[in-house]
């Protein structure tokens, strides 16, 4: 009978952004006898994941996991919902699309929309009926938070969460206090290496010796520990995603919306987030964009002005140390993905916990299934730069080889190949190309679709648009009733 292993003692992370606490929450749960302590490294540059302000659905059910009540982020953190993006002129300047959350409803949809609309110029300039129950309730402007205790249409609906990031980092402090979690907030003086390939421990100023048996990087895009390893490479992405420099204005208006807004102007991508505290607006230019013109693409002074150079670390787990977040990948803040990879990140590491003595398969596995959730990331942006419109906005790009097959499936045969660790569904990924502009032949089993069957499908789905239009008030009114003081 094989001997228990024997469990971590302590484990230090680095950071002070929002990764850091959620992860150092996430771990303190998940090892009750194990010390966890959050070193306080202030995130430097473009910590993007640091510091955004909405992920993917993937954080909303991390957070029901992890204690993170949604009702208290509502109440506290300005937090709201978006159910889709709408995308404007990536493919033409009148082209439009929607990219819902979850995906088509059923296969007799996802039929009739490659039969009558299938993407591209179809959609160009061109109202379409909707193709998701997200869809529905954005176009209504209708959503509420589903019932605990019954089943409901807005159950099937997935949700991205936007909120006020300091007001969300104050809530995640106040939740590492009570679970124990211990703080140093100091500079590192000096980072021992332990001859095998990560730390022993680090000699923080004022306070002294501060070891563990692991250590997780979330200290931004310096990745302070990960960085100071033998091992550490890193893998260029500035070949396959052309945004150079990001401009950042907030607005003072509350905008309650169910969707955000991508588009593409001839100096940049711009993306218009609503939020409780105001309208987010984000710019991202290529070298050949002026500061000058970039402010008048952004339409008021920005806030912050931050470069970007993509890349990811080449093994984020090395020794005893994991780089997460933007210690891991850096890129731009284009389709909310940044903190989406952390999270997906860190719930990879819950998964594969190591005990005290770690094991080298462990390791490489952690860093093959993270190192396709950060290839997958660089690929679903990458398909944003590989529609026309883009191309002649940002010039001629690198074509990573999984998206060029991706997209000459989905043009030729209105399918998508299966890419593990990805962010998003397949179907999502479909969608996503489809609001792009990408205009796809219907697969093969759409074309065998038996007409009454799609037919009996569309009776179907919108028998259940109604349903969930009726469980849904107004959004802005919901929103308004939840929040006022009891």
């Amino acid at each position: 009978m094989s001997e228990p292993r024997e469990p971590l003692r302590r484990i230090v992370v680095a950071g002070s952004g929002q990764v850091a606490l959620l992860s150092a929450i996430a771990l303190r749960r998940a090892l009750p006898t194990t010390e966890v302590v959050l070193l306080a490294v202030a995130p430097q540059g473009p910590a993007f994941a640091d510091f955004a302000a909405t992920s993917l659905p993937f954080t909303a059910s991390l957070h029901d996991r992890l204690g993170i009540d949604e009702e208290r982020m509502i109440a506290t953190a300005g937090a709201s919902h978006r159910l889709s993006t709408r995308y404007f002129g990536w493919s033409s300047h009148d082209q439009r699309g929607v990219f819902a959350h979850g995906g088509w409803t059923g296969r007799a949809m996802r039929a009739r929309f490659g039969r009558d609309w299938g993407g591209g110029p179809k959609i160009a300039g061109g109202e379409r009926p909707a193709g998701s129950l997200a869809e529905v309730l954005t176009d209504a402007g209708r959503f509420a938070l589903p019932p605990a205790d019954r089943e409901t249409p807005l159950s099937l609906i997935e949700y991205a969460l936007r909120w006020n990031p300091p007001a969300y980092r104050t809530l995640l402090v106040e939740r590492a206090r009570q679970l124990g979690i211990g703080h140093v907030q100091a500079p590192i003086e000096t980072i021992e290496r332990d001859g095998a390939g990560g730390i022993t421990g680090l000699n923080i100023q004022g306070q002294g010796w501060l070891e563990a048996d692991l250590f997780v990087d979330c200290s931004g895009p310096a990745a302070v520990l990960a960085s100071a390893l033998p091992g550490f490479a890193t893998v260029d992405w500035s070949t396959s995603l052309p945004t150079r420099r990001v401009f950042i204005a907030a607005g003072a208006e509350p905008m309650i919306a169910l969707e955000d807004r991508i588009t593409l102007l001839d100096e940049g991508w711009l993306i218009e987030q609503a939020g409780r505290d105001g309208l987010l607006t984000i710019l991202g230019v290529g070298e050949g964009t002026s500061e000058q013109a970039a402010i008048a693409a952004l339409g008021k002074d920005p806030v912050a002005v931050m470069p970007v150079s993509p890349g990811s670390v080449a093994e984020p787990w090395q020794g005893n140390v994991i780089a997460l977040g933007d210690a891991s990948a850096q890129f731009e803040p284009l389709a909310n993905l940044n903190l989406d990879l952390a999270h997906r990140q860190l719930d990879l590491l819950l998964e594969m916990l190591p005990g005290r003595e770690i094991e080298p398969l462990e390791r490489a596995e952690y860093n093959r299934r993270a190192g396709l959730m950060m290839d997958r990331t660089r690929d679903l942006l990458a398909f944003h730069y590989a529609t026309p419109r883009a191309r002649r906005v940002f010039g001629e790009v690198e074509v990573p080889e999984a998206v060029q097959t991706a997209l000459d499936q989905f043009v030729r045969r209105g399918r998508m190949p299966f890419h593990e660790e990805s962010a998003l569904l397949r179907e999502e990924e479909m969608d996503l190309l489809g609001a792009l502009g990408f205009e796809r032949q219907m697969s093969p089993q759409e074309g065998a679709s038996d007409p009454e069957g799609i037919e009996a499908g569309e009776a179907e789905f919108a028998a259940l648009a109604r349903r969930a239009l009726e469980a849904a008030p107004p959004y802005a009114e919901w929103i308004a009733a939840v929040t006022q003081p009891s």
